[in-house]
């Protein structure tokens, strides 16, 4: 499968604000008069629609897509709000792994960029023995990871580098989420120069990208 303009998203946890720096990204690229798309490859937590889709095009403000009928931009929806080997195991069927793969190739053909935002970290088992990670290291996606300077936020994406670098992925770009605001920006601030100067050493040619709060 070819995946020179598919991009997957992932980030230090379920609440690092993937969703919300996947729209933010989409629409700067955008900008640059590309044609994008957001795919949520496995949603959680929904029934028929995905919550994290419907913020994506809130955000970017391109409305309910084609592509969304369609059902390519959430192949796969799970009942229960978890991580998605649980969640396939509550709803008594498997994760289609196919069905996500022909919605992200069908989407590569419309589209310039996909962005594929996935479900939680990288460690988030998508079965009882293939992890998220797995996943990307597999499809050879190109990552973009998103992380924060919120208190303890540090560890979590130094952690997921050493992973990554282990599984040879491509870290294309590093989203640091300044949303929501915080008062005191001591943390944050050294948080960010921190992880630049990582960046800089262990992955020199990987971007960094600073998300404000969209207004």
């Amino acid at each position: 499968m070819e995946t020179k303009n598919i991009y997957f998203i992932s980030g230090i946890d379920t609440d690092a604000g993937k969703s919300y720096c996947t729209a933010w990204y989409a629409r700067e690229l955008m900008q640059r008069d590309l044609r994008v798309i957001t795919q949520k490859f496995i949603q959680t937590g929904n029934t028929g629609h995905s919550e994290d889709i419907d913020l994506h095009r809130r955000l970017t403000g391109t409305g309910y897509l084609p592509e969304d009928k369609e059902g390519l931009t959430m192949p796969e929806i799970f009942s229960y709000p978890c991580s998605p080997h649980l969640a396939a195991r509550i709803d008594k069927r498997p994760i289609d792994f196919e069905k996500i793969e022909r919605a992200t190739r069908e989407l590569s053909h419309r589209y310039d960029t996909v962005l594929v935002e996935g479900a939680g970290g990288l460690m988030v088992p998508l079965t009882e023995d293939f992890l998220t990670i797995d996943y990307i290291a597999e499809k050879q996606y190109p990552l973009i990871f998103v992380t924060s300077g919120k208190l303890a936020s540090i560890n979590h994406p130094l952690l997921s580098f050493e992973a990554i670098k282990n599984r040879d992925i491509a870290l294309d770009t590093v989203l640091y989420n300044l949303y929501p605001t915080v008062e005191d920006k001591t943390i944050q601030e050294d948080t960010m120069k921190y992880i630049k100067q990582y960046l800089s050493k262990h992955f020199p040619g990987t971007k960094f990208e600073v998300v404000p709060e969209i207004v």
